[in-house]
């Protein structure tokens, strides 16, 4: 809905294929029927503005994703991949 909202439809998750295990909406099925679900839930999708779900690292391992950000420059030190981080947002060390 927000992404409607401001005309997004390109929406992009970090979905990674070594969680397929633990976590099920981290599998490309569950990906790809989200992405159904969305272009019909939505007036836009109804209305032939359609959105696409975009997942860069589904089939990667945890060192190729880490090894693409290091060639695109990501600022690791400012990204936290803690679920629980604390109030400040800094990640819980684990």
């Amino acid at each position: 809905g927000y992404a409607e909202s401001i005309g997004a439809r390109d929406l992009f998750i970090g979905a990674s294929s070594v969680d397929y295990s633990h976590y099920p909406d981290c599998r490309p099925e569950f990906i790809e029927a989200f992405q159904t679900l969305a272009n019909l839930a939505t007036k836009a999708g109804a209305e032939g503005d359609p959105f696409t779900i975009h997942a860069p690292l589904q089939y990667l391992s945890k060192v190729q994703t880490i090894q693409m950000g290091m060639a695109l420059n990501v600022a690791y030190q400012l990204t936290v991949s803690c679920y629980q981080a604390n109030e400040q947002g800094e990640a819980c060390g684990q």
